[in-house]
């Protein structure tokens, strides 16, 4: 019994139709070997030429990359050690006079330090003060972008031209190294120049900011002439061993303007392009136009790989260019073989294919036809597709009916393996929503433990700190009394200086009280009751008075509350001095510290706000992030780094919340939220 279906019945156009239809299958299968193919073989060299120069363009415009960071890399070191060499402590020692070296020769010492060919001390009048190497002239020219920027504080490094009687200002070494010979070179612009005499220096400027250099200048800078380390470090960095294949050879050259200053390009083999030029084509595009310039060119005496990009100035010019290149003919000469190479063996292997397939063709490609027909139709998704041949006459048929078998199982597996990427697709949702709240929940956990652990840990060594410390005191304090009693009124003339180990004294025992405070505040806590907000504002001017008279504090209040808070009064006071305090602090040289209080509901809760808000120089995010950790100020000796720590404590201890919003030279807001009295 046959159980063939309907899908595999054979189809009318499937009947063989003698030799007509075999000679159009002959002429269709030898229509691609004898013309298309040699089309298809054209344009795939012709593909895979444009392909291999667009990888060459591609990695000589990534070794640009390379060479531009490298080279914005010496500009961001060269600002970092100028304004490192501007703050530090050893020049202010110098300056003051508290120093074993002179000026000069500390001068001297950082310069060959940091590899600079100069470095200058300029005044806020334009006069060079001191420079190294010594003998910089009045003549030196000191205005330059970079140094007005300083000026105003700001760092700043650029690359600048100098001119000839610049450089001989600063050295006579100077001009005399940068000065070139130019040399003839093919396809560069006509030119009357003989030589170049200018030099491209990359310069450094920072403010000095301790007092002995208020309104100097700090000003380092290197000069790029003839400076071979710097180009062959580039050279090493972009092209090293191995990079380019045997034969080519990577270059770098540093130009001003269409000059070649620095360079690892060849005229011959121990001899640099020095002075040599580039293309009339090359200079159009990068220096008049502004262009980066990614392919091949002529230089000096053979065709590159080339990209080009242009320098600019600390005053928006384009003065010179970067160039980074590798030699063209290694891979012109590859190329070349490979091309003949695949040509050779294409036709090759069509010469004998040819012959052997006209002798078997005719018995395979009928069931052959069927086969590929029914696959592609698999292929564009119609899984019902049969080859409809029921005899199997031949390996080929037996494929074909075979084929039709397994087409049926196909189709069966594709039902299954939709339902179960359905369900699979569901599944993996909903476990990606447990482990994402999951995930959620540990890290939460993790940084509270983390939190605790810390706390913990810095609040039992301050206790321990703390009590060792008082045992000492306490000797002091009483010894002291001793002394005084036993030298009566003789204890009078040394006064001044017992009163001062008294105030040191309590100043110590003030700040083991913040520790104690800090590391064990339920001992602390006082009593609750209800407040008015501004009140407690008002109570605490008085503590705050003898800060008020000696700045030019304008003191703005705002009190819009009408709620009532619950918390001790002076626990309060002491959150509230604290802010104000630290305001001050901010503001030496005057400012406005405004007080507001207003009624605020926080995640449903009722509760009341009190802000306390300075013009001061502000904080950066860094300093904002930290300013609630213990022992982290930003006051240097004057102060324990506790204030605000014991401040964020005793306002969680009541529910509340303390919180700072600041950006440099905007001053800063503290937000204190309190829930409200029932």
């Amino acid at each position: 019994m046959s159980d063939a279906s309907p899908a595999r019945t054979v189809a009318p156009e499937a009947v063989v139709k003698g030799w007509s239809v075999r000679y159009r299958l002959l002429a269709v299968a030898l229509l691609p070997m004898l013309v298309v193919l040699p089309l298809l073989l054209a344009g795939a060299i012709a593909r895979w030429n444009s392909t291999l120069n667009a990888l060459l363009i591609t990695k000589v415009n990534g070794d640009l990359t390379i060479a531009r960071q490298y080279l914005s890399r010496i500009l961001e070191n060269t600002g970092d050690q100028v304004r490192a060499l501007g703050d530090s402590a050893v020049l202010r020692d110098v300056m003051r006079g508290q120093h074993a070296l002179s000026l000069q020769a500390f001068l001297e010492q950082s310069k060959s330090r940091l590899s600079f060919d100069f470095l200058l001390l300029v005044d806020q009048n334009g006069k060079i003060t001191a420079s190294a190497p010594e003998g910089a002239t009045a003549a030196t020219k000191v205005d330059w972008p970079v140094i007005r920027s300083a000026r105003d504080g700001a760092l700043q490094t650029a690359i600048d031209i100098y001119q000839p009687e610049d450089l001989a200002a600063l050295s006579p070494a100077f001009a005399q190294r940068a000065y070139l010979d130019l040399v003839p070179t093919a396809n560069a612009v006509k030119t009357e120049r003989r030589s170049e005499t200018r030099g491209m220096v990359l310069q450094s400027a920072s403010p000095l900011t301790f007092s002995e250099g208020q309104g100097t200048v700090l000003v380092g800078g290197i000069l790029l002439n003839g400076n071979l380390v710097f180009i062959d470090t580039i050279n090493d960095l972009v092209y090293r061993d191995a990079s380019l294949p045997q034969g080519s050879r990577g270059t770098a050259t540093l130009f001003l303007d269409d000059v070649r200053i620095s360079t690892n390009v060849r005229l011959f083999e121990d001899k640099r392009a020095l002075g040599t030029r580039v293309s009339n084509a090359v200079r159009t595009a990068v220096l008049d136009e502004g262009k980066v310039w990614l392919d091949r060119a002529f230089v000096v005496n053979d065709w590159y790989i080339s990209a080009y990009e242009p320098l600019i100035d600390s005053f928006g010019k384009r003065v010179g260019m970067l160039y980074v290149g590798f030699l063209e003919t290694p891979f012109a000469r590859e190329k070349t073989i490979i091309l003949a190479g695949i040509i050779f063996a294409i036709f090759a292997i069509s010469a004998a294919i040819v012959p052997t397939f006209l002798r078997w063709v005719r018995s395979i490609f009928e069931p052959l036809e069927y086969v590929t027909r029914t696959i592609s139709k698999v292929e564009g998704g119609d899984l019902t597709a049969r080859t409809g041949l029921m005899a199997a006459k031949d390996e080929v048929a037996r494929v074909a009916v075979h084929l039709d078998k397994l087409l049926d199982q196909l189709q069966e597996r594709d039902r299954e393996l939709r339902d179960w990427n359905t369900e699979l697709n569901r599944r993996v949702d909903e476990r990606t929503r447990e482990l994402r709240q999951a995930n959620i929940q540990i890290e939460a956990t993790s940084k509270q433990l983390v939190l605790s652990e810390k706390l913990a840990a810095i609040g039992e060594i301050t206790a321990g700190v703390a009590h060792e410390i008082n045992n000492p005191i306490a000797v002091m304090q009483g010894n002291l009394e001793v002394a005084r009693g036993l030298l009566g009124s003789s204890a009078d003339i040394a006064k001044a200086e017992l009163d001062l180990i008294d105030e040191q004294i309590q100043r110590v025992s003030e700040i083991t009280m913040k520790l104690l405070q800090f590391a064990r505040p339920e001992e602390y806590a006082g009593y609750v009751e209800r407040h008015e907000p501004a009140r407690v504002i008002t109570d605490s001017f008085p503590l705050m008075q003898h800060l008020f008279n000696k700045s030019n504090i304008q003191v703005v209040r705002d009190d819009a509350a009408t709620r009532y808070v619950v918390i001790n009064r002076t626990e309060l006071q002491q959150v509230l001095v604290n802010l104000m305090v630290n305001a001050i602090h901010a503001m030496p040289g005057g400012g406005a510290l405004t007080l507001r209080t207003f009624d605020n509901d926080m995640d449903g809760e009722k509760g009341v706000v009190i802000e306390v808000a300075d013009t001061g120089a502000g904080m950066s995010a860094e300093t904002v992030a930290r300013i609630f950790d213990p022992f982290f100020t930003t006051k240097a000796r004057e102060g324990t780094g506790l204030g605000l720590s014991i401040s964020q404590k005793l306002i969680a201890r009541q529910g509340g919340k303390i919180s700072v919003e600041s950006a440099p030279a905007k001053g800063a807001t503290f937000t204190v939220w309190l829930p409200a009295a029932p």
